[in-house]
Order: structure tokens, then sequence, then C-alpha cells
């Protein structure tokens, strides 16, 4: 008899032998308890996590004449050995990728139509179900959601989303998950003594970080080593047999790139390259120690790493010796070489130029500690680490050392303050520059409220503005009210107030096209008015014609403020109360 490989050998026979998946086992074998077995079942997950070990055991534990109270089969009765030697004639297990067809779908259906042979029931079992057609799909909706009362469908895939909804709305899922590291570890390493062969424990770690959670993949590693090594077996062998990358040596690296050790960087990505090891494998597991790191540092994320808890001491231990900034900066320049080594034609030299970026790399300081020290020195304070940085002083600016002064008001004398113990000069005592406080601009005039007389009453006069000084404010105040006419006025080459007229100069006709219009040459004067309080016209220079507002028109601004003024109710009111006319507003505003 031929040799029979490890995955097939040890492929569980119940529900006590499946490795991982305790929920979907749980829930099946109620089912089973309970007699609630849904008549079309899907298992989804990755490859070797037990879609189809499980499809089998179901089908052995429905058929089987002794069934356990737990719901396992008794792997005794003869429908439970017919199914287990593939000889029985009620089960039939189809491959997806051969019969994918409609006509292979309606063969099934004339099947299924006759009573089992010699089981209770007949079961169907369609592997990577997914690779069936639209047609075939459709050819199975009926029979799927009515099957008869004798027929069973259990289906597997490792593309869910390929498989039309109207079949998964018909269907029992139960999504598969990886297995986790140390039910792979438990199980290979039970595996190994029942074999007789003794396996270092690092070596095993090796070989289940490379079976990704799939138990079907390590276990073809697993044979593979043990077909290679002797009775006993370490890390050299494992890491000999399947060109792998010595976990030791993706660690001393990570530390070299982080402690900024160059040569031992190089040398041991040397010694990878030379050994034949794919670069992009390499890089993939370095960049997977850098997340372990990142995830080390992070409160609540140790449930996200998964690897042996030896592994684990070392990365806590590295990670605790550097800040995570300066972590986080480091993996995002080896992600950046990674790409970048990806479409270069010298990889090698490619990431070696990585590693330099990375060790060059000065630390990340966090905000945080930046503005803890600027904290302490506003406080006076001294640092832990004073740098003294040099001042350049000009000659004809050196006056008394350690000297304040501050504005004080024409006519009194200037004080001098004395100087702080705290602070210490950078300077030497020659060169010490005296700080002054900046002199505060003068209020403007609309601010310093209204003018005081000799006899201390205040008497009212009118805002004065100036068209050039306070262009930008009449600016804002358009925007405030017409956005497009301020972007407009922003395109104004010069402005000037030339004997009562406001001329704008435009260089290009087009800046002012949209402002020239009569009903917008309206609007605009009666912002120039309400804001200047001058009896202002409008006078628009352009280089082929010039344009002024119409002042004749009765409706024009000039014309409605001349009006205001002279109303005689105003005229009157300022009479009686011994008043006089302040702002006179025409805008949309202020009607």
């Amino acid at each position: 008899m031929s040799y029979l490989v490890l995955a097939r050998k040890s492929r569980p026979q119940d529900f006590n032998q499946v490795v991982g998946q305790i929920p979907v086992v749980k829930t099946l074998q109620n089912s089973l308890v309970r007699n609630r077995i849904a008549h079309a079942i899907l298992f989804s997950g990755v490859r070797g996590v037990g879609k189809t070990t499980l499809a089998r055991i179901m089908a052995k534990a429905i058929n089987c004449e002794e069934r356990a109270l737990d719901g396992n089969p008794c792997n005794k009765c003869r429908s439970c050995t017919e199914i287990t030697s593939d000889s029985s004639l009620d089960l039939y297990e189809i491959d997806g990728a051969s019969n994918r067809g409609i006509q292979e779908i309606r063969e099934l259906k004339e099947k299924i139509r006759f009573l089992p042979t010699s089981s209770k029931y007949k079961i169907i079992i369609i592997d990577e179900v997914h690779m069936l057609t639209n047609e075939a799909f459709n050819a199975l909706l009926k029979t799927l959601e009515e099957p008869p009362d004798h027929v069973f469908f259990m289906f597997a895939t490792t593309e869910l989303h390929k498989i039309p909804i109207t079949i998964l709305s018909r269907c029992q899922r139960y999504e598969l998950k990886r297995v986790s590291v140390e039910d792979l570890k438990s199980h290979f390493g039970r595996l190994s003594k029942e074999e007789g062969v003794q396996i270092e424990d690092a070596a095993l770690n090796l070989i289940v970080r490379e079976s990704e959670g799939s138990v079907r993949d390590g276990l073809s590693l697993l044979d593979q080593v043990f077909s290679y090594g002797e009775k006993e077996i370490a890390v050299e062998d494992v890491v000999q047999v399947l060109g792998l990358v010595s976990r030791d040596i993706i660690l001393g690296i990570t530390r070299a790139l982080l402690e900024k050790d160059t040569g031992t960087a190089l040398s041991a990505l040397d010694e990878t390259f030379n050994f034949g090891v794919d670069l992009k494998r390499f890089t993939t597991d370095l960049l997977n120690a850098f997340r372990t790191l990142i995830l080390c540092k992070i409160d609540g994320c140790q449930q996200l790493i998964d690897i042996p808890s030896e592994e684990l001491e070392e990365f806590n231990e590295l990670a605790g010796q550097h800040e995570y900034n300066s972590i986080h900066m480091r993996m995002n320049l080896l992600m950046q070489g990674v790409e970048e080594m990806r479409y270069s034609p010298q990889p090698r030299l490619s990431l070696e130029s990585t590693f330099l970026k990375i060790i060059q790399a000065d630390e990340v300081v966090p905000v945080t500690s930046i503005l803890a020290k600027l904290d302490t020195l506003l406080a006076g304070q001294p640092l832990a680490k004073n740098k003294t940085v040099p001042v350049q002083v000009n000659s004809a600016q050196k006056k008394t050392p350690e000297t304040l002064t501050t504005q004080q008001p024409p006519g009194e004398p200037t004080q001098a303050c004395p100087p702080n113990p705290k602070v210490k000069s950078v300077l030497p005592a020659a060169e010490s520059t005296p700080l002054r406080q900046a002199e505060e601009p003068p209020l403007p005039e609309e601010n310093q409220g209204p003018p005081v007389n000799k006899s201390n009453k205040p008497v009212p006069h009118p805002h004065k503005r100036d068209v050039r000084r306070d262009w930008q404010a009449f600016i804002d105040h358009v925007k405030d009210r017409k956005l497009w006419m301020a972007q407009d006025l922003q395109r104004t080459d010069t402005v000037k107030e030339v004997e009562g007229e406001l001329q704008l100069r435009f260089s290009d006709q087009a800046n002012c096209a949209l402002l020239c219009q009569k009903e917008n040459v309206k609007l605009l004067t009666e912002f120039i008015l309400d804001f200047f309080q001058k009896d202002l016209k409008l006078r628009f220079i352009t280089p082929d014609k010039l344009q002024t507002d119409d002042s004749e028109n009765a409706e024009s601004p000039h014309k409605l403020r001349n009006k205001l003024a002279n109303d005689p109710l105003v005229l009157m009111a300022t009479e009686i109360f011994n008043g006089q006319i302040g702002d006179i507003r025409v805008g949309p505003r202020s009607r």
C-alpha cells in the first residue's frame, strides 16, 4: 500500500478531533441532538480549516445507526464505515470545478429523486461550489429550496462572495476561521509524538507560522520536515528544508534598524540574500515584526498578536525600549522601500538603501513633549538640558545688558525694569541686547470715540476714512454683502480719490465687465457712500474706455443721499433736538 500523507492520515473522523472551530462544532452537534438539521448547509473559510471534513462528519452523523448522545458518529456501523472508506452509494461528493455546468446539475437532480439504497438519507457534498456557473445555480434553486425529505445538501467554498445571494438565502451558513497558533502547535506536537519524532519547540513555531492558520498546509510542511530529518529535528533543519528565514534573524534585523546598527543590519541582509531566500517573503516577515512591535505598544491590542508566547516576550522587551512614534515612522519607511523594491531592477540595492534611510532617520519627539518643554520655559523653570542658541547682534544696536524698557507716554521718563533672576542671558554681558516692547499702533480715528472740546463736552463728528488707507477694509465690507463683487475689486490696479471721484483703474476690461453693469454700479456706489461717508462718484478707468456711474439717473445713490439729507422731516428733527446729521446710509441693509 502506498504511503498516506499526514493530511489524509490524520483527518478527523468525529467532532472531537476537529482542530479549533469550537462554535461551529458545538452548533452542529446541538442540531443533531435536537433533530434540527438544516436541509442545506454551507461551509466557508480559507483553505485547510476543515470545511470538507465537517461535511463528511455531518454525513456520517446523519446516517449513523448508533449515534452518540453528543451527536458524534460511532464510526463502527455499516454506514459510517462505508463513508469512511468512500464506498457509500448514498453519498455523492462532487467537485464543483469539474462538474460546474447545467447538465451535471440536471443529472444530479435525477439521481436524488430516488430513495437511498442502504442508508436513511442521501447526502450531496459539492466542494468548491462557487465554481458552478450561473445557469447551474439557477437550475439548483428550486431543488435547494424544497428538496425531497430524504436528501441533505452540504456545500464547501473558499470564496463566499462568488455565490449568488439566492443560493446563500437557502442555506444555513457556517464561516470557519483560521486556526489559532496555540491549537496548531498543540495539534502538530501531538502528531509528532505519534510519529515518534522529537521536534524542537522553536522549529515547531516556524512550521506553525508558515501554515498561516491552515491545518492542511501545516501538515504538509510537517510531513516534508519528517521526510528530511531524523528522529530529532532542530530549527536549522526546518530553515533549510522550507527555505525560511529564522525568527532570530528577523528579530535581529528589526533590533538593528531601531538601534541604528548599520553593520548588523546589512550583514544579516547579506546572509539572508546569499541563503537564497525570496526577498518578498523576507520583507513580509520584517513588516510583520514591526507590526507586532506597534501592537505591543498599544494598550488592548495584545489579542491581535498571534505568535507564540516566547516570541511575544522578546517583542515586548524590544518595544519597551523605543517610542511608539519612532517605530511607526520606521515601519512607514520600510513599507515605502518594499513598494519601491518590487519595481526596481536591483531589489537588493533598493532594500539596502531603505535600511540606510531607516537607520539615519532621527528619533521622533512627540508633540506633547515639545509642548511640555515650552510650558516649562514659559514658567521660568530651567530645562533638564539647555542648549545655547547663538544670536548675532548688530553693533549699532548694542545697549546696556539686562535692561528691559517699555514704551512710556510722551513727556514721562523711561523706567528700567530689574533683571529677572530666573532668566539667564545666552549672550556675553557686553553684547546683551535690550528687549523693548513693540510700540502699539495708534487706534483708528473711528475707534477712538468722539472728540472732546475744551469744556470736556463730547461733540459728534462723522467718521473719517481714507480711500487708500481703508481700501482693504472696504473690500471686507463688500465681501460681507456681495462676495463676487469683493473678488472683482481685488483685481483693481490702483485706487484714487480725485476731486470727489473714486477712480478704479483696471488693466484688463474683463476684470471689471460685471462691475460696469448698471445695476452693479448702483449697488457698488451705495456701498462706497455707506462706508466712506463721502459724496464720491464712481469711475472705472480701463485701457479701452472710461466708465462712470449714471449720476443723472433719478434713482442714483447720490440723488437719493441728497434727498435724504434735505428731507423736511430730517431738517425739523435736527432743529428741534439741536443736533446734526451723522451717517447717511442708502445700502440695501439699511432699508
